[in-house]
């Protein structure tokens, strides 16, 4: 039978993937994409608390779906700084991204 700790495991290695994927990647989108993994990982922890706990059922599913929304509203404007950059510079490396800097 598949419990909570089956359901925080999935959700800390969900974790630990997007950090490796913040950490190693060199675009900004491969860096977008390990925030959107971090942000699962929280939701499938706040969905299995939620069940798990009778007291609080909807809570969690609550704030999963207030991360899902603070999510697309955070790829919608990464996106747009990206594109941005694109134009600017022709690339989307990070590296290449030391004149941002003050």
């Amino acid at each position: 039978m598949i419990g909570l700790p089956h359901y925080l495991a999935l959700g800390a290695l969900l974790f630990v993937c997007g950090i490796a994927c913040m950490a190693v990647k060199r675009n900004a989108i491969g860096v977008l994409m390990g925030v959107e993994l971090v942000l699962n990982g929280a939701n499938v922890n706040f969905v299995a608390f939620s069940w798990y706990n009778p007291v609080f059922r909807l809570e969690g599913q609550i704030f999963a779906l207030f991360v899902i929304v603070m999510a697309a509203a955070e790829a919608a404007v990464a996106l747009a700084i990206v594109l941005n950059f694109y134009n600017n510079h022709a690339t989307v490396d990070i590296d290449a991204a030391d004149e941002l800097k003050l």
